[in-house]
């Protein structure tokens, strides 16, 4: 199991087809991992709320980054099936 106390960051992207081959990597060599991600459009959708602020304008590119995380035992396996 990974924790705060036993991770370690291995790379970051804002590419879904990116965090989906590093998946697929990580599970074919049996790497635990965990990934964290991060909404940067900024929807807000509330109980009975008609106001929506968010993605109008903005490059979809870049609205989600993918944090990977592994055991720091793993670390340079995956370092090296990844890069």
């Amino acid at each position: 199991m990974i924790t705060i106390f036993n991770r370690k960051e291995l790379f970051i992207t804002y590419s879904m087809e990116k965090q989906a081959e590093l998946r697929s990597i990580l599970a074919k060599n049996g790497i635990d991992y965990k990934i964290k991600t991060v909404n940067f459009n900024g929807n807000t959708f509330g109980a009975g709320s008609r106001a929506h602020t968010g993605s109008f304008a903005v490059d979809q590119t870049y609205a989600y980054e993918y944090i990977f995380y592994v055991k720091r035992a793993d670390y340079e396996k995956a370092k090296n099936l990844v890069r």
